[in-house]
């Protein structure tokens, strides 16, 4: 080997050391600061979990309509100043809240460092139970509200029904409805036969009226504006859905009965 190419590595190696140690310097603060962030993580951890804030100091609720937010904030168990916000599981808390049978939806956010907002969903009124006089909202999951009401809308009118099992499975059947054939429903009656417990008649909108079963109504009923089309305006009568579907016209059941 020759002297000058033995000299240049030993020139090349003396350059490289000092640069070599300030890499390992380098490194060795880059640890240091992350040892101290990290410690100061924990300590700030610590105090967080050990003082009031990290206590939810504020619960916010919206959507409610129908339940009080006294009856909702008591049923999420949570208790400003003394729930721990980190501690806060949002589904148990949820199931809590869907323990009122009002309720049919729940989403929680956690705002850091100690805020939490719920918003529910109610289930829709769909209908009005009516007794005597008076009116009752009916819920889309079956659910009778107790206070009375006023009609605001046009939804139909199921007409004293005291089987409260049969108007629940009714109620439930009608909210499978598309809501343009929800709408062409007036009154709603349970006329249960002794061969058949689950008839009910509708009195429609346009003047018809369709005798159905409770258990099959919701699918049959979807085809009730293409059987309009089939029919000349004039023509109103009594479409019967509850096995075969078939049309009977008003005048013909009026010449029955004049026999």
């Amino acid at each position: 080997m020759r002297p000058d190419h033995e000299n240049e590595k030993i020139v090349n190696i003396e350059e490289r050391i000092p640069k070599i140690k300030e890499q390992r310097k380098q490194k060795a603060n880059r640890r240091l600061i992350s040892f101290i962030l990290l410690f100061f993580i924990m300590v700030l951890i610590i105090i967080y979990l050990q003082t009031p804030i990290s206590k939810i100091s504020s619960l916010t609720i919206t959507g409610n309509e129908h339940v009080s937010t006294k009856q909702l904030v008591k049923l999420s168990q949570i208790k400003e100043g003394e729930s721990e916000f980190w501690n806060l599981n949002k589904g148990v808390t949820a199931n809590h809240i869907k323990e009122n049978k009002l309720i049919k939806d729940v989403t929680i956010h956690k705002q850091f460092p100690n805020k939490v907002q719920i918003a529910v969903k109610e289930y829709a009124n769909i209908a009005y139970l009516q007794k005597g006089n008076f009116y009752y909202e009916l819920l889309e999951n079956g659910t009778v509200l107790p206070d009375e009401v006023t009609p605001s809308h046009a939804g139909p009118i199921f007409v004293d029904w005291d089987n409260k099992e049969k108007l629940k499975q009714a109620i439930i059947s009608l909210n499978q409805l598309p809501a343009s054939i929800q709408e062409l429903i007036s009154e709603v009656y349970y006329v249960p036969t002794s061969a058949n417990q689950w008839l009910v008649k509708f009195y429609m909108n346009d003047g018809n009226t369709v005798i159905a079963s409770i258990k099959t109504f919701a699918k049959k009923m979807e085809s009730y504006p293409a059987i309009l089309k089939e029919l000349s305006p004039s023509d109103k009568g009594i479409i019967h859905m509850e096995v075969a579907t078939y049309f009977e016209a008003f005048k013909s059941k009026k010449k029955e009965d004049e026999r």
